[in-house]
């Protein structure tokens, strides 16, 4: 497993958290949001999934990854 932190703007709430989350979970990959500092912190297998498909999942959520 590989474990990646990524800083995005825009989360707010508790939404926000299940939205990233729910969409990382789908990956197959397990997220962690940090409300208050504004970043994801990722566990993935890099043989099944790539940092840019991670990435584009949070950004079809309506966030900005920085």
């Amino acid at each position: 497993m590989t474990n990646v932190t990524i800083q995005v703007e825009g989360i707010s709430c508790n939404h926000c958290v299940n939205s990233i989350e729910g969409a990382l979970k789908t990956l197959g990959a397990k997220g962690k949001v940090d409300l208050a500092g504004e970043k994801v912190t990722v566990d993935y297998d890099e043989g099944k999934l790539t940092i840019d498909a991670i990435k584009e999942a949070i950004e079809e959520q309506g966030y900005t990854v920085v």
